[in-house]
């Protein structure tokens, strides 16, 4: 079998990793990778943007199934394109992915389909948002629209807050025209949680429940950033409330997209505000979170490309898949001054030793290979170090000392990953 994974990335690495363990891999390649999934698959010099090259690629190679791990090339159409090309592809189409796409788009489904999320306003003029800011006032969360790698969404607590988030998306365009229209809704207040499912349009399946990191310092303090660790599961999610983020978000969001006429192939993520018993929607992605992909496909005991298989010809139904019990960890580690500038080409050390160990994998997401050979920084998030244990306190334990062999000149990492998790609750 022929697989080609789209993107280069933690997430992709960590699906690299796991779809190289079907018993009939002939080729694994990765478009266009990074130097630790080189290890693993075959890198092609393709951006995960370059869809028309992609698709040639597929086609003259006879690749017989693509996974599109980043959002980017979803909203682009690639899915599209691969089934109008005869190509078997694993991801959201384009009309499905505009659920991630547009905030607009994913706010207003929900509102018109009863699925819980924060009371909202939608604007394309600076004027006319700052003046709902003032009326309204803070806390307040504004967002931008479109794409932002993470870091469109701005969480104000003060009037000045709110209008400097909207001098920033709307006037300095500092992420171009993903910030054209901007929402502004109320903060909600409460536990985060990622909910992710498998759908074929029709059944869908939940994976365990799992916790991101977004903001850059410890104590969720600071700027957001793509994720700064993970694990899994999330204590906040319990057996009853999971049943009901089924019962009223993630079925009901896979209806309203058929209702919609775009059915929803592929993972469905649903970042969500947990509160005494209570939830609501921040977004959705369409696709598998990074980091949450890493601790979650360290949990996944089913064949991942049976899972897809399945997906792709509208029989999830007809399969149980199975998950490990232990808990898993992943810590982000990243190139000092991410989210803003940071510099690339620091030499890393510590990686051989630490690929001794037992239940950790390092997870590369932002490596390139020197003249020499040596492992170098080429991104924001560098590596993510993602473990299993016993409990979440014997993960997070292997993890940490995982972490600790691992270093570069300014490496910055989160000491805090997973500890709502080891609280009484």
């Amino acid at each position: 079998m022929r697989i080609l994974v789209v993107g280069g990335g933690g997430r992709e690495h960590a699906l690299v990793w796991k779809l190289g363990q079907h018993p009939d891999i002939e080729v694994l390649a990765c478009a266009p990778g990074n130097a630790g999934i080189s290890g693993l698959a075959w890198c092609l010099d393709i951006g995960a943007s370059e869809i028309e090259t992609l698709a040639q690629y597929a086609e003259k190679t006879s690749v017989d199934l693509t996974v599109v791990g980043p959002e980017e090339p979803l909203t682009m159409g690639i899915v599209d394109l691969f089934r109008e090309r005869g190509l078997t592809v694993f991801g959201a189409t384009k009309a499905a992915a505009e659920l991630e796409g547009s905030k607009v788009f994913a706010k207003n489904l929900m509102k018109k389909y009863g699925i819980p999320t924060a009371d909202f306003e939608v604007f394309d003029d600076r004027k006319a948002a700052e003046s709902f800011v003032k009326k309204k006032g803070a806390p307040l969360v504004v967002k931008a629209d479109g794409l932002a790698a993470g870091k469109g969404v701005i969480v104000c607590d003060t009037e000045a807050e709110a209008l400097e988030a909207l001098d920033k998306i709307m006037t300095r365009k500092a992420f171009g025209d993903a910030g054209k229209r901007v929402v502004i809704e109320d903060k909600l207040v409460g536990e985060e949680a990622s909910f992710l499912a498998f759908t074929d349009g029709e059944t869908v399946v939940p994976m365990p429940s799992s916790q991101d990191h977004k903001p850059i310092f410890e104590g969720d303090r600071g700027p957001n950033t793509g994720g700064m660790g993970a694990y899994s599961p999330a204590p906040v999610v319990s057996p009853e409330l999971e049943a009901r983020i089924m019962e009223e978000v993630m079925i009901p969001t896979v209806r309203a997209m058929a209702q919609e006429g775009r059915p929803y192939e592929g993972v469905l993520y649903a970042g969500l505000m947990i509160r005494d018993g209570r939830f609501q929607v921040l977004e959705f992605n369409a696709r598998f979170g990074d980091p949450e992909a890493q601790p979650l496909l360290m949990r996944l005991e089913t064949d991942l490309v049976d899972i897809m298989t399945a997906v792709n010809d509208h029989r999830l139904k007809d399969l149980d898949i199975q998950w490990n019990p232990s808990p898993s960890v992943c810590v982000v580690m990243a190139s000092g001054g991410y989210p803003g500038k940071y510099d690339k080409g620091k030499v890393i050390s510590g990686l051989e030793g630490v690929s001794r160990m037992k239940d950790v994998m390092v997870f590369h997401a932002g490596t390139e290979f020197d003249e020499f050979g040596r492992y170098m920084t080429s991104g924001g998030r560098v590596l993510g170090v993602t473990s299993r244990g016993e409990s979440v306190s014997a993960a997070l334990d292997t993890c940490y000392r995982a972490v600790n062999q691992i270093s570069w000149d300014e490496c910055y990492f989160r000491r805090d990953i997973a500890q709502k998790a080891l609280t009484d609750r």
